[in-house]
């Protein structure tokens, strides 16, 4: 008995091509790599001290004058033909630092930042260039748990246009996440639960679905952990995407006030009265608690009172103050409920642009 083995599949038993692979044609083109770089002292060696037996000190010998230096990377993505890159703030959180955008080897662009958003982590750049590949946005207010998501990046700075798929684990996370320059705790609210793979230097290209449309920004990865990232959705940026374009700047609501969010054990050790609000005070040796000419002096909020409620919202660590006033407008008149010196009174603030 003969047998023939056919090494071609006939044309209509072939295996369809998956569709990331036209979702990376679409979407590839416009994802870069972000570069940060910093004047930095010139080394020229090491010393080397010996303190005990298997132990000794390394310090560097130094140079005169500095020398432009890489410290660290991230990825981002271009949304507009102008040259607008969307990308995570802690990516671009160090003002003094310098900061390339790499579109492909041959095009290196020095990228300005327009603008930072800590609270949803956040940033706007722009490089001088116009009719750029860019990315359409979709609508992350219609993604569905278990629908197939593509995260594109940077991973380590070192493998540009790394794809990996996955399915939206889960909606509406809240996670604390640590990073950036200098390193910083930032607590994130909203995201996007995905176990496609998300690793260093990831953070800040985009989450997209199986139309090539960005639902999300990656920015966060749990360290231990496999298959579970987060990304921000992209309606978070959309608002700031189009201040920025309009006005060269995000135009956000300003109370001025410092302020500690309360909890039952930050309560008991300070021997306070309630056990949830915003209790307004100063840092350490820092700034006033109230800022000099602000709503918050207008409308005659003190240090050492405790806002606890916002137009009828009480404020605590699942609805902190940042949040409510994030989804209020500039001239937006607010009522306070104000717990000062045992008793409640009610205060009105109306909120101004930050200057």
């Amino acid at each position: 008995m003969n047998f023939n083995f056919s090494t071609t599949l006939p044309a209509e038993g072939r295996v369809p091509k998956s569709p990331i692979v036209e979702v990376a044609k679409k979407v590839c083109p416009g994802v870069i790599t972000i570069v940060i770089s910093k004047d930095l002292p010139k080394i020229e060696g090491f010393y080397f001290f010996p303190f005990a037996p298997g132990q000794e000190f390394i310090f560097p010998k130094l140079k005169k004058g500095k020398e432009k230096t890489k410290i660290g990377g991230g990825s981002g993505f271009i949304v507009s033909s102008q040259g607008h890159v969307l990308t995570c703030n802690h990516v671009v959180g160090d003002p003094e630092a310098d900061y390339t955008v790499i579109l492909d080897p041959k095009h290196k662009y020095s990228a300005k930042v327009l603008a930072r958003d800590p609270l949803v982590d956040i940033a706007v750049l722009k490089i001088d260039e116009k009719n750029l590949p860019y990315l359409e946005l979709g609508d992350s207010d219609k993604i569905d748990l278990g629908e197939t998501v593509v995260a594109i990046g940077n991973p380590l700075g070192e493998f540009e246009d790394t794809l990996s798929a996955g399915i939206v684990s889960g909606l509406s996370r809240k996670i604390t996440a640590y990073g950036g320059l200098p390193l910083k705790a930032t607590s994130l609210r909203g995201l996007i639960q995905t176990d496609a793979a998300i690793n260093p230097g990831n953070s800040g290209g985009p989450l997209v679905n199986l139309e090539g449309k960005v639902i999300g920004i990656n920015t966060a990865m749990v360290m231990g952990a496999q298959n579970i990232g987060f990304a921000i959705p992209i309606n978070y940026a959309k608002n700031i995407l189009a201040e920025v374009i309009k006005y060269g700047k995000i135009r956000r609501p300003f109370l001025g006030v410092r302020y500690v969010i309360l909890n039952p054990e930050i309560s008991k050790i300070n021997k306070l009265p309630v056990d949830y609000g915003a209790l307004i005070v100063r840092e350490s040796l820092g700034e006033p608690a109230i800022v000099k000419g602000s709503a918050a002096e207008k409308a005659g909020l003190k240090e050492y009172d405790i806002i606890l409620e916002a137009n009828g919202e009480k404020i605590t660590e699942e609805n902190p103050l940042a949040d409510f006033l994030a989804k209020q407008k500039i001239g937006d008149e607010v009522n306070f409920k104000v717990l000062r010196e045992g008793k409640e009174i009610t205060l009105k603030a109306k909120l101004e642009e930050k200057k």
